[in-house]
């Protein structure tokens, strides 16, 4: 099967929409949560007030993922997305100026953050319907590396803004940029009807009923083993390298440093998520899933052996590059989702993910706080290695591709 091309993929202009607005979302959320921590810590000079302040935007996904999931397919996608960005224009203005206390900036991000799955949902689950075939797995490969440069520069913009304007200024940018980014959905996108029509979905009448089809829908996919199986081998590879690099800085003594080894590993999965997406044909893409998940524990062991600032540059890009084993895991798991239940199935993908992050940081963390910094990084990268191994007969392509498509009407 012939490859997709960005040219290909860049002449669609609802993806231009999407990739613009998605550029936008995550160079914002980086600089307000950045914002967020440092006025938490100018007001408290709490560390942890302040580190809890930075984590809170990911919080939500918890809940947000669990329960309110099943409205990404019974609303209209760009409507949910304008909803998301007007949202967090409104709640970056009132943390910048509303002078609330420290724990109603805390409430006020943790309670917006909710819907957050299900905005991010919306527009993930769009892309199979304006990039069809291939290009949707090249569109999904363009989107991470846009994401991890946008994180990049939105830790740079943010210290800029910080310096120049302060926190309370920096959240004011933040907002302006979500405002933006509503104006060119709103005029770039077409209105999509939602994939369940309002008739068929009566659990809109109440939250309550929101809550209900969420959890339904959930355990439905869950349920099904092909589903399940996709959505572990999404999950828990990440898992281990998210602890691993939550004790970087730890390892090199919460210098400056640890920014250098963070972007090195940003710049590496960009990089392999160029290359993978872009060169790797459909078939030797979806092949390489299983030695991509395994390259993704393998450098970090070599932190047993406390390298230095340049060798744990090198590890820890060379471990991120392996982060594009997911590309071949992309057109399955769109073919084994119910089309109806699209939206949900991305959002429980994504908010599982960043469940499994946290909970994964905060396991090696306190590995790191009995053993060692780099003996915890080296044992969440060898159980890396094992998670891939376990998975093998998921990451290899033949163990799904055999199976029928499900019906599109259960």
């Amino acid at each position: 099967m012939k490859g997709a091309t960005f040219g290909e993929v860049f002449a669609v202009k609802e993806f231009r929409v999407l990739f613009g607005s998605f550029v936008l979302l995550i160079a914002g959320d980086v600089v307000k949560m950045l914002a967020l921590s440092v006025l938490v810590y100018a007001r408290t000079g709490s560390a942890g007030l302040s580190a809890a302040a930075y984590m809170a935007g990911w919080l939500p996904f918890v809940v947000g993922g669990l329960f309110l999931l099943s409205l990404a397919d019974r609303l209209a996608p760009r409507a949910l997305m304008i909803a998301g960005e007007v949202v967090r224009a409104v709640t970056c203005l009132v943390l910048a100026y509303a002078d609330l206390p420290v724990w109603a900036l805390l409430a006020l991000v943790l309670a917006t953050g909710l819907f957050s799955p299900v905005f991010m949902s919306a527009r993930t689950a769009m892309l199979p319907e304006v990039l069809p075939g291939d290009a949707f797995v090249l569109g999904r490969s363009v989107l991470n590396v846009a994401s991890a440069s946008a994180q990049i520069v939105g830790l740079a913009a943010g210290g800029a803004f910080l310096a120049a304007t302060g926190p309370s200024g920096a959240l004011a940018v933040t907002s302006a940029l979500s405002v933006v980014a509503a104006v060119v959905l709103r005029v770039g996108l077409p209105h999509r009807p939602p994939r369940v029509a309002r008739e068929a979905g009566r659990m809109l009448s109440g939250w309550s009923g929101a809550v209900r089809e969420t959890l339904r829908v959930n355990r439905r996919l869950v349920g099904d083993r092909r589903v399940r199986g996709l959505l572990l081998a999404q999950w828990l590879p990440c898992v281990c390298v998210a602890g691993a690099e939550a004790m970087v800085v730890p390892y090199l003594g919460g210098q400056g440093q640890a920014g250098m080894v963070l972007a090195a590993a940003a710049g590496g999965m960009a990089v392999s998520e160029f290359v993978v997406g872009r060169f790797a044909r459909p078939e030797l893409r979806e092949r390489l899933s299983l030695p991509l998940a395994v390259l993704l524990g393998v450098p970090w062991l070599g932190f047993a052996l406390a390298p230095g600032i340049g060798w744990a540059s090198v590890l820890a890009a060379l471990g991120a590059a392996g982060l594009a084993y997911q590309l071949g895991l992309q057109r399955r798991f769109v073919d084994v989702v119910p089309e109806e239940t699209r939206g949900q199935a991305f959002g429980l993908q994504s908010a599982g993910l960043m469940t499994g992050q946290a909970v994964g940081a905060a396991v090696v963390g306190a590995l790191g706080e009995a053993a060692g910094p780099g003996t915890a990084i080296a044992v969440a990268g060898g159980a890396g290695v094992l998670v891939a191994l376990a998975l093998a007969g998921v990451l290899r392509p033949q163990a799904l591709t055999a199976e029928a498509r499900p019906s599109r009407a259960g």
